[in-house]
């Protein structure tokens, strides 16, 4: 799963074998160290939930959490659609834009770098 953080935006790509984990399991997370130190790192993950009707995200201390609605996580994963796109109101910090989105393959890059992604639907597209 890779993040990327800009400004008051977070998204979420995700790879087909990581799509099928999170559906199963319920969550999936990476961990990124920042130093030598233990305390020095972030987990940031994805959930999907029955119980809601709207994307949320959770924060504590070292950990990010982006949860889905669980029908809203089921149509993503199990159709065409690229990707989950939501804005979150944090207070008066404003909105936290979310996009949670499939991996899919680069039209430039060998097939090692587009292991495990999902069919690029540009592919063949004329420029």
């Amino acid at each position: 799963m890779k993040l990327r953080i800009n400004g008051n935006s977070i998204r979420l790509r995700l790879l087909r074998s990581e799509v099928a984990s999170f559906m199963q399991i319920g969550r999936i997370e990476e961990t990124v160290h920042f130093a030598a130190s233990d305390e020095a790192f972030l987990i940031y993950a994805m959930e999907h939930e029955s119980d809601l009707d709207q994307v949320e995200v959770r924060y504590k201390p070292l950990e990010v959490v982006v949860i889905l609605p669980r029908d809203t996580a089921a149509t993503w994963a199990q159709t065409e659609q690229t990707g989950v796109y939501a804005t979150v109101e944090i207070g008066s910090h404003g909105s936290l834009t979310v996009a949670v989105e499939k991996d899919f393959s680069c039209l430039d890059l060998s097939d090692a770098e587009n292991e495990d992604t999902f069919p690029n639907p540009q592919i063949g597209a004329v420029c």
